[in-house]
């Protein structure tokens, strides 16, 4: 009889805890929609989507020209990866600008809200410490979602009143894919931007290490690795040996999160990319030069994907554990 007394009570007080942690999550979205922070990121974003747009636009004519296979043309997808060298595309550009948006909706997640004093009011309130945590993670992700979601839509719209040209199963399958591996790529950088927001009293710290973080993966590290490459490759050594040294040469470069973003980005984005590493002219031998299906190109991209995940989990989790066990009252 106990038992059946106290269930009901216990799923009462699930269903509140639950119904706080969407109150929290509406709280951080709306603080964040009113924050100059947000409105000028916001902007930013627009302004590369729409100049990359109109130089993709500007170039239709050539590229429909240029299209051996009419039937194969993807022009959606070339909206989103031609350029006339003036500007990248768009995809290149969120390269760049995730890390930023991330880093700059996460790096005063924690050390601000102990810095305001208004982490002790937060917590005697009766929630978990954790929807805290988790709702500063998940109202972002939401935000960065419906931004993303909402620029693909209105992509594949004025193309479609542009040039009259109806979208293929195909196309939509990888743009959103695509969307979708942008969304995770943000999220690994606010994930290490909230973890240094625990990590750190200041956000001046926290944001001067997440960009340093970003800028020697973007910057540096590939320089570092082509250093290496020319100190390494012998001056008589044979094709295998010289392939194998650049084998390990791009496992290294896909320990930067960019570098797993563009290439899985690019091989959706482009259906002609079979591969992702040195590829020797016997493996070439019977390749047929036609466009990969989506599963293949997805299942190309599959550990890419997985380790952005996988580094945005460690992250988080990693956060977690910080903010569970550090007392917040001192």
């Amino acid at each position: 009889m106990e038992k059946s007394t106290n269930t009901p009570a216990l799923v009462s007080d699930q269903k509140a805890f639950h119904n706080a942690f969407w109150v929290m999550v509406r709280k951080e979205i709306a603080g964040h929609i009113r924050s100059w922070r947000f409105i000028v990121l916001l902007i930013l974003i627009l302004l590369t989507y729409w100049g990359a747009m109109l130089v993709s636009m500007s170039n239709l004519k050539s590229i429909v020209a240029a299209s051996k296979d009419p039937g194969e043309l993807f022009l959606y997808l070339k909206l989103l990866t031609s350029t006339a060298g003036s500007l990248p595309p768009f995809h290149v550009f969120l390269s760049f600008l995730g890390p930023l948006v991330g880093i700059s909706l996460g790096f005063d997640a924690i050390n601000s809200e102990k810095q305001n004093g208004t982490l002790n009011r937060i917590m005697a309130q009766p929630i978990y410490r954790d929807n805290l945590l988790l709702s500063k993670f998940t109202s972002v992700l939401i935000l960065i979602g419906i931004l993303l979601f909402s620029l693909t839509l209105l992509m594949i719209g004025t193309g479609t009143i542009l040039t009259g040209v109806f979208i293929e199963v195909e196309e939509v399958l990888r743009i959103f894919a695509h969307t979708a591996i942008s969304i995770c790529y943000i999220g690994f950088w606010l994930a290490l931007a909230i973890l240094f927001s625990i990590l750190f009293r200041q956000p001046a710290t926290s944001a001067l290490t997440a960009i340093g973080i970003w800028l020697f993966f973007t910057v540096f590290y590939e320089i570092i690795l082509n250093l290496a490459v020319k100190a390494m490759i012998p001056q008589s050594g044979s094709q295998t040996e010289i392939l194998k040294i650049y084998d390990h040469i791009f496992t290294l470069m896909r320990l930067a999160p960019s570098q797993l973003y563009t290439d899985a980005t690019t091989t959706l984005l482009v259906p002609s990319v079979r591969s992702l590493g040195p590829v020797t002219m016997d493996q070439m031998a019977g390749a047929l030069p036609t466009l990969l299906p989506f599963k293949d190109s997805l299942m190309i991209v599959w550990p890419q994907v997985s380790g952005l995940i996988a580094a945005t989990v460690v992250c988080f989790a990693f956060a977690y554990y910080k903010f569970m066990r550090r007392e917040i009252r001192s």
